[in-house]
């Protein structure tokens, strides 16, 4: 069954976080395969959290933009490089490909063989050299086993179309030479006496006990087959390994965690039809047929938390949205088909996972409400944000009994754990809680954290300032803020970008670096509401 990947925002707080290891519990109860991730580092605040409940750090998701591993190209088609040319060929024409990597004994890519290639040696060239193995010789032409003394067959080949007195007289016969003979047995015994190589004999002629003898104390391979000469002369060159058709160049390869558009980039400018997929360990996986490219499997994902595409993964546009659960306002996402969407006024997504859970009566263990709690308390601030509803409350009631915590005691050091300054920096700070908006293409961000310390903040405010102009700039955002919220005083210290003054002046009339916003705890209720509505103007 292949997994899905549930995931909050990028950059992530304890209720995209926790909200994502919970709905990933309760799918997998329900039979589905998911895997909870991240798309940021957690901060500590959710460390916190995860640590009281003994619960595991989600891994990190760099992107879901499509792969070759999201595509169906032939995986396995390989052949190893003493296989005959035969042997590749019919492989090719099986699975309609003009193409096979070739493999050595340890699976590492040697090169890459096409049609255009063997046509080129086998058609263009005279092939008189013999590099191949008894196994081989056999396979394709089907022959009977006579005398086998040597594995690999190496030496020249002659075919016996000419007299029997002018072989005799005029043809040296060495011990590297391949006979291609029918019922001559003086041509034969000849052969035998000088010790050659190989001895073929067509049209499935006897040969004589006393010659078989003699072959046997010379240590003379010999090999019948039903084939005539004729055929016998154009087959056995394919029964050459294949690695003698590989030439010097070195093919175009790709690693199956290759992004599909840069695929489609360099096929842009080499117009190849395969290229062979090699992983980091030079392993051959396969081969991609350009136009396999067609036959995606997109990454299957989960949001949770989340529903604007500036806040989702990389490449979310590529991937095969399954389920949204969210309680902010809808976002940019869009989606090719109809999935199930969920979406309340709660104060946090953890309460809509909690609704879930006892929707389809499954059993909530102590660590897994053990996150949903704490995804709660945070987005709610203990229950005291606007956003805070009843549902949440009742939410918290039930699941505090099964984490046997008081939650007030245990939110103040959640929120206590969250707030801390040490070691932090400017940067830390602003993307601790960092989200991107897009209102009629006008891009802004707001950062929130939470602190019972602004003063700590209040002395580096201009270093505050110059990397929220530096984030406006690079990004060609309106707006970039910082709120700093104080629960105790219940309200925000409000920092941004030099340029958007004359934004905040409106947003509040009495601006100004570090004003404090009396009543602002939530950035959904207090803050994106009024920012969006002097942006739309």
């Amino acid at each position: 069954m292949k997994k899905t990947y549930i995931f909050g925002h990028k950059k992530p707080d304890s209720d995209s976080v926790l909200s994502a290891i919970a709905y990933s519990y309760l799918k997998n109860q329900l039979g589905d395969n998911t895997e909870p991730r991240i798309l940021g580092d957690i901060n500590k605040e959710t460390a916190y959290a995860l640590k009281y409940f003994n619960l595991p750090e989600p891994r990190y998701l760099n992107d879901v933009k499509l792969q070759i591993k999201d595509i169906n190209y032939h995986k396995g088609f390989v052949i190893q490089d003493i296989d005959s040319i035969y042997k590749g060929y019919q492989m090719m024409i099986n699975e309609g490909l003009t193409g096979i990597p070739v493999i050595k004994k340890d699976g590492t890519f040697s090169g890459l063989i096409t049609m255009k290639d063997l046509s080129k040696t086998v058609i263009s060239e005279t092939i008189e050299d013999l590099y191949t193995s008894y196994s081989n010789l056999m396979s394709v032409l089907k022959g009977e086993e006579i005398l086998h003394f040597d594995d690999e067959i190496i030496g020249k080949l002659f075919v016996a179309a000419f007299k029997s007195t002018h072989i005799l007289n005029e043809f040296k016969a060495e011990q590297n030479t391949i006979f291609i003979v029918g019922d001559r047995h003086s041509v034969i015994e000849y052969a035998i006496e000088s010790c050659v190589k190989l001895i073929i004999i067509t049209g499935n002629c006897e040969i004589k006990a006393e010659h078989i003898e003699l072959a046997r104390q010379n240590k003379v391979n010999i090999i019948r087959t039903q084939y005539d000469t004729y055929h016998v002369a154009r087959l056995v060159t394919l029964t050459n390994y294949i690695k003698t058709l590989i030439r010097s160049y070195n093919p175009t390869k790709f690693d199956e965690n290759d992004f599909v558009d840069d695929v489609v980039d360099i096929n842009n400018r080499l117009k190849h039809t395969n290229y062979p997929i090699v992983n980091k360990q030079g392993k051959c996986l396969g081969l991609l047929k350009i136009t396999d490219l067609s036959e995606k499997k997109p990454k299957e994902v989960i949001l949770v938390d989340h529903n604007e595409k500036l806040q989702s993964a990389d490449g979310i546009e590529e991937a095969h949205i399954l389920e949204i659960i969210d309680h902010h306002n809808l976002g940019s996402i869009t989606t090719s088909t109809p999935i199930n969407f969920r979406n309340m006024a709660v104060g946090s997504t953890c309460t809509i996972v909690y609704t879930l859970f006892k929707e389809r009566n499954i059993d909530i263990p102590k660590e897994i409400a053990g996150a949903l709690i704490s995804g709660i308390l945070s987005d709610t601030l203990i229950l005291k944000s606007p956003t805070a509803t009843k549902k949440d409350k009742e939410a918290v009631e039930e699941l505090a009994l099964i984490a046997e915590i008081n939650y007030q005691e245990y939110g103040m050091d959640l929120l206590k754990a969250g707030t801390s300054l040490d070691g932090m920096t400017t940067q830390d700070v602003l993307f601790n809680d960092y989200k991107l908006y897009d209102i009629n293409n006008k891009k802004f961000a707001i950062g929130q954290f939470f602190t019972m310390n602004f003063e700590e903040i209040e002395k580096d405010l201009n270093n505050y300032i110059n990397v929220l102009n530096k984030e406006a700039e690079a990004n060609n955002f309106q707006l970039v803020a910082l709120y700093v919220t104080d629960i105790v005083k219940n309200g925000s210290y409000v920092i941004y970008n030099s340029k958007a003054e004359g934004i905040m002046k409106i947003v509040y009339e009495d601006s100004y670096e570090g004003y404090f916003v009396e009543g602002c705890l939530s950035r959904k209720k207090h803050i994106v509401p009024l920012i969006m509505s002097v942006l739309e103007n």
